[in-house]
């Protein structure tokens, strides 16, 4: 029988750091998937294929030079899901060469099979072509991530009612389409298809979406896409969505009918843990399959068993997934990391993208904070102009009792790269003096940061603070 130091089950993005950081601490690591490719969902059908067609649709739709060119400007006249598939599949044989690369660089060993749990140190694995084997392992990580949630009510076909894996395999663009979800995967997907000039409802039950994000910048976001020609249905619930030959039907629970062509149901994801067996160990999860964990060192009720990834639930990020894989890999082998920073940054690849790091300014209120915040509009800088970009902004919330930066808030073209300069100066404790004092490059996007320091600076009272220190008159 086989025996590893590090066991992995799942090869997206938790898993693949774990096994990558257990190689270089010179440990012998298999890494078990049950899928076609190495990847997991993170590649095959989640991050990578919807920002993939993201940025397919913006550089053919052309939605990036219509401010300048009018709103009847494409790129390409008749854009359809084959154009869209072409890109995609280019993408993800890149991602998942890059990752075979990386294994064999560092001694990775893969295999394709299903792993059961035996016990907490052996795991069984059947090949799909039915040959089984157990493994030993000294620990394991379980980084299985997640699949769509699909109610029993929801008729899921494949013709007119998808859900969010399905719907990469959409054989025609939509003639109009129902997203029914406000979180995350809704939102992108609602407003790539907007993008597309494709007629698009989005509806949730709850009174808001993306309750985690700062309000300013969600009620904006709210108003650009009723701005694009979105139907946006909050705080009614479905009651029956109803496929037929013509299309779909979504039944509110308010009386109102919604009928489109396509019904994409993106109300939640469930943790891929049924062919486990982590009953066999003691490991319990919860009503979505996500597995409870230490937030520091990732382990499971079973010291030796790690979990990581969208399966231990929020924030469910790839960005995070990864470096929690790596703190899992490292706890496992004894090496002492220092404490991870408070704050991370969020990325929402709608349209447009949503970056926020730090305290929401409802946030500072809570804590009861004083505070000030200062705002750059992406269109009074010059690279703004420049692009065409006629919306967007950047909100900086500044404490008053220190001066130093406690969330910057991002909506707009290139809002998920920008939001790293306001990660830095959040995690280095730097104020408000950073941006005031430091040069950007211009023109840029990046100078908005400038912008909004010196309004909120001047607002902080910050010219008289000088005029004082230097006994002149504030001009």
């Amino acid at each position: 029988m086989a025996e590893y130091d590090m066991l992995v089950i799942g090869s997206g993005p938790s898993g693949r750091r774990a096994a990558i950081q257990s190689a270089k601490l010179g440990k012998s690591v298999l890494v078990v998937d049950r899928g076609r490719r190495l990847g997991g969902v993170s590649v095959h059908t989640g991050t990578i294929p919807s920002k993939t067609i993201r940025e397919t649709v913006l550089n053919l739709s052309g939605l990036r030079e219509r401010g300048f060119y009018g709103r009847g400007y494409r790129v390409k006249q008749d854009i359809g899901a084959a154009d869209l598939i072409a890109r995609l599949q280019k993408t993800l044989d890149h991602e998942v060469e890059v990752l075979q690369h990386q294994f064999m660089r560092n001694g990775v060993r893969s295999l394709r099979a299903v792993a059961k749990f035996a016990d907490a140190n052996n795991v069984d694995v059947e090949t799909e072509a039915g040959e089984k084997s157990r493994i030993g392992f000294r620990h394991a990580l379980i980084s299985v991530g997640t699949k769509p949630f699909r109610p029993a009510n929801v008729p899921f076909d494949g013709k007119h009612v998808f859900d969010s894996e399905d719907i990469l395999e959409l054989p025609r663009l939509p003639r109009s389409l129902a997203v029914i979800g406000g979180g995350v995967i809704g939102v992108e997907y609602a407003t790539i298809f907007s993008a597309l000039d494709v007629p698009v409802t989005l509806i949730e039950p709850r009174q808001t979406i993306l309750d985690f994000i700062d309000r300013e910048l969600v009620d904006e976001f709210i108003h650009e896409m009723r701005d694009r020609g979105m139907t946006i249905r909050l705080g009614t619930a479905v009651k029956e969505i109803v496929s037929n030959e013509k299309g779909a039907e979504v039944h509110m629970a308010d009386g109102r009918v919604v009928r489109v062509d396509v019904v994409l149901y993106a109300a939640g994801r469930s943790g891929n843990i049924g062919s486990l067996n982590l009953d066999a160990v003691g490991i319990q999860s919860d009503e979505r399959g996500r597995i409870k964990v230490d937030p520091h060192t990732f382990q499971t009720s079973v010291p030796n068993i790690y979990a990581a990834g969208d399966v231990i639930g929020f924030p469910s990020l790839a960005s995070t997934s990864l470096e929690q894989g790596r703190v899992a890999a490292c706890h496992a082998f004894g090496i002492a990391l220092p404490p991870a920073p408070e704050t991370f940054p969020y990325g929402i690849y709608a349209v447009p993208e949503i970056s926020t790091v730090g305290l929401s300014e409802a946030q500072v209120r809570e804590k009861g904070i004083a505070y000030e915040a200062g705002v750059a509009r992406f269109s009074e800088t010059s690279r703004g102009h420049i692009m065409g970009v006629g919306s967007g902004f950047l909100k900086l919330i500044f404490s008053l009792e220190n001066r130093r930066l406690l969330g910057a808030h991002i909506l707009g073209e290139g809002a998920t790269e920008l939001v790293h300069i306001g990660q830095a100066v959040i995690n280095l404790q730097g104020t408000v003096d950073f941006f005031v004092e430091n040069t950007f490059n211009y023109p840029t996007l990046a100078e908005a940061y400038k912008i909004a320091g010196l309004d909120a600076w001047n607002r902080m009272g910050g010219a008289r603070a000088e005029a004082a220190a230097l006994d002149q008159p504030a001009a």
